[in-house]
């Protein structure tokens, strides 16, 4: 059996932000904000119950512009209305003793027209590959729109400090605008925006200068992490070539850590890299000394233990967390009696939100819930 022991090390991020632990809530998909893209008192239950062990625990992500809106249910970091709303989130987390970091994005062509006024766009009017979603207009982002949409992410940023979040999350991964502009299939962009891959990632630096720039009024420690994801299936999609020199970029700014977006922890690659060793542990190799969250198919605590030697810093929990609220207290205290199956009657037993009991009860087996589609339970 794997020593358990390195799960639960403390560690002090670059910023100076210490957590007890390297365990992570996963970003996960609520669909249950109020009416008005507020935070919901389900939400809050949801949120705190599963902040108790974990050393981070990140937010369902949050849209940073209304034209940015992904999903039905989704939370708003928009405007300075947010504020009470974002405040209650980061202080539910922080006092089970998490450190609370908002997730937060714009969808770029995978937003619902109804939800967008029917004005979806991205980097070039490329449509999304997700099934049923090609026959949607899109509109190329002007260079004026992409200036605002990365001044969006820094008032975003500048609200989750005021709030009391302790850092952010830059969601740059599952096909979402920041990985439309990395991508070759759905960035044709000929300006300085687009082009080879050095000028693909303009985009991202540039947010993330702009996140680091507001992140700075805090005065105090603040976190600032990216999530990517590594691989796209579809023609021009981005190979671990792509991702290599985006990691190299991540690399170079000195982040706090980088999130890799992962069906599978101990995957191999499709295309690009060694195809006989994990894409998590090449991922590390050419990060080097920035920290690494490794996410994906993680149930028990050998799993995590798993990830852990591969390379990864710190393990995110997505559906173990939704099946097992104490997974982190059950493994530390060397319980096994994890939860494996639930029933339609648990969903008051394990605090979750009824439209996210929803979702998840359409995509479970017998034994285990899968991986949905957009918008999916761990993508954020």
């Amino acid at each position: 059996m794997s020593d358990l022991s390195p799960l639960f090390e403390p560690y002090t991020f670059r910023s100076g932000v210490q957590v007890r632990n390297r365990l992570a809530l996963a970003p996960m998909t609520t669909i249950s904000a109020d009416p008005d893209d507020n935070v919901s008192a389900a939400e809050l239950e949801y949120i705190a119950r599963r902040s108790t062990g974990v050393g981070l625990a990140i937010t369902a992500v949050a849209y940073v512009t209304p034209g940015g809106k992904g999903f039905p249910g989704q939370i708003g970091a928009e405007h300075d209305g947010r504020l009470d709303s974002l405040r209650a989130l980061a202080s539910r987390i922080r006092a089970q003793g998490a450190r609370a970091v908002l997730q937060i994005f714009h969808a770029g062509h995978n937003a619902p027209p109804e939800l967008v006024g029917g004005d979806v766009t991205s980097a070039s009017a490329v449509p999304s590959p997700q099934p049923g979603r090609g026959e949607v207009p899109v509109r190329a982002l002007s260079g004026d729109e992409i200036r605002e949409i990365i001044a969006d992410f820094g008032h975003a940023t500048r609200r989750a400090v005021e709030a009391g979040f302790d850092g952010v999350e830059i969601h740059g991964a599952n096909g979402y605008l920041i990985q439309q502009f990395v991508s070759g299939h759905s960035n044709r962009r000929e300006d300085e925006w687009g082009g080879p891959i050095e000028r693909r990632l303009a985009f991202p630096l540039a947010v993330i200068a702009e996140v680091r720039r507001a992140a700075a009024q805090a005065g105090t420690p603040f976190l600032i992490g990216y999530r990517f994801s590594p691989e796209e299936p579809h023609e021009q999609g981005l190979t671990m070539h792509d991702t290599f020199a985006l990691l190299d970029a991540l690399r170079a700014q000195e982040l706090d850590y980088v999130h890799v977006s992962l069906q599978d922890y101990a995957g191999t690659p499709r295309r690009g890299g060694h195809p006989e060793r994990s894409r998590l542990t090449q991922i590390a190799e050419r990060l080097g000394d920035t920290p690494l969250i490794g996410v994906g198919n993680i149930w028990t605590a050998q799993d995590a233990a798993h990830a852990l030697d591969l390379g990864a810093t710190f393990v995110a929990l997505g559906r173990a967390l939704l099946l097992e609220p104490e997974w982190v207290q059950k493994v530390q205290a060397g319980r096994t009696d994890l939860r494996g199956t639930f029933s339609p009657d648990d969903r008051e037993a394990l605090t979750l939100p009824e439209p996210m009991w929803g979702m998840l009860t359409g995509f479970m087996l017998k034994d285990r819930l899968q991986a949905a589609p957009h918008p999916e339970p761990v993508t954020g």
